[in-house]
């Protein structure tokens, strides 16, 4: 049955319905418009965004230049090639569904497939024939609007590209959103400068790792393969308001809650083959959170001396205690971004330091096939064997963390 036939389209004889399913056919499984539109909304509140002064963006490619030495030192990579540019929370979360389409496609084509009818239902029923058809029709739009709501708060409290540990497209330019960054310094009485220098290690180095070809291929496969994998339930809406329970609460707050989780909210459930994959996913997540947390702590300490574990706290702080956009975007690509997770990866990339000094912890990123295993983030000490046996020792590599070049300011 193609998306034209008639048997698709119940409203077909209703003027206003038919001429309304003709606009919505052939938008494909997600309305990107709607999304645009949501996203933009949501991230402005409808106001109209100042551009970023050329002056911020000259001060922040400066102190990228104090930056780039020191992240080759320790990670072996060159990040000087990067152009370091800036935008508003409005062009960021316009630059981040575009950066997410293929994902978000998936996902939308994912949610979009017809579960396999039971015995016990009855599909002579017009009127459910009629509410199932009205449903399908409005389902891109209905995902674009929340897919755009959602990323676009994202776009309100993002200080860069990579506020989400995703890859995006191997490109050169790295965003940041310097109203944000300084509002947040403002926040935490934190010098402005150092801020900035923090949140540009962070962004180039993550950058760099996801620049590597076997950490970004990796990373993206699994979770397209997350997003590709939901299992449609229709059913599972209906069941969830029958059991609301409203006494002596108010109801549209309840339903509020209940919408809010993302598997009622877009009619899906966890599939066998989500929660296969998920302790794989979770492990890679948290090698590579854990990896740009070592080399930030060790290069920001190198530039901005004490503040630097006063920001790296508070902003671990702002990561962990995420607002409920933030758990829904994650929860729908497969990312588990809590305190728990995010100390698995430190302890593994500490087990790993200790053994082998940066020299064994740049194997991430040096050797293809290194993403760990959900047991060997566990136990470092399997991992180095893995590698060592089927991939040689590592290189020798003087661990220099704590000796800055000599030729670079140090802030």
């Amino acid at each position: 049955m193609t998306a034209g036939d008639p048997a698709d389209n119940p409203f077909g004889d209703i003027p206003m319905f038919g001429d309304l399913a003709r606009a919505l056919s052939g938008q494909g499984p997600l309305n990107w418009d709607a999304a645009r539109q949501f996203a933009q909304l949501s991230a402005t509140e409808g106001a109209t965004e100042a551009n970023v002064d050329p002056s911020t963006r000259f001060a922040l490619a400066e102190l990228a230049r104090i930056v780039e030495p020191h992240v080759l030192d320790i990670t072996g990579r060159d990040v000087s090639g990067y152009e370091v540019t800036t935008t508003t929370p409005g062009a960021w979360s316009q630059q981040t569904l575009e950066a997410y389409r293929p994902l978000f496609t998936e996902l939308a084509v994912s949610l979009g497939k017809k579960p396999a009818a039971r015995d016990d239902e009855v599909t002579s029923d017009p009127m459910m024939a009629m509410m199932a058809g009205l449903s399908q029709m409005m389902a891109p739009a209905m995902l674009g609007m929340a897919i755009g709501s959602m990323i676009g708060r994202l776009g309100k409290r993002a200080f860069g590209q990579y506020d989400l540990p995703i890859p995006r497209a191997d490109v050169n330019q790295v965003w940041l959103i310097p109203g944000t960054i300084d509002a947040f310094a403002n926040d935490w009485s934190l010098p402005r400068d150092s801020m900035r220098l923090w949140v540009l290690v962070h962004e180039l180095t993550t950058h760099a790792v996801f620049s590597v070809t076997h950490i970004r291929e990796g990373l993206s496969d699994l979770v397209r393969a997350h997003v590709g994998a939901f299992a449609p339930d229709p059913s599972a809406v209906a069941e969830k308001l029958g059991s609301l329970d409203i006494e002596g609460d108010d109801p549209m707050q309840a339903l509020q809650r209940t919408l809010g989780d993302p598997e009622i909210l877009l009619g899906a459930v966890r599939s066998p083959a989500q929660e296969a994959m998920q302790p794989q996913l979770d492990a890679a997540i948290a090698a590579v959170i854990g990896y740009v947390d070592y080399v930030v702590d060790k290069v920001a300490t190198r530039l901005i001396g004490g503040d630097a574990q006063r920001i790296s706290e508070a902003v671990r702080r702002r990561r962990i205690e995420t607002s409920p956009d933030d758990i829904f975007v994650e929860r729908l690509l497969g990312l588990h971004l809590t305190r728990q997770q995010v100390e698995r990866g430190r302890g593994f990339i500490t087990g790993v330091d200790q053994r082998g000094g940066t020299g064994s912890v740049n194997q991430l990123l040096d050797k293809p096939g290194s993403l760990p295993t959900p047991a060997e983030l566990e136990a470092p000490g399997l991992w180095l064997a893995r590698l060592e046996l089927a991939l040689g020792p590592p290189p020798p590599h003087a661990d220099s963390a704590d000796q800055p070049p000599t030729d670079t300011p140090t802030g």
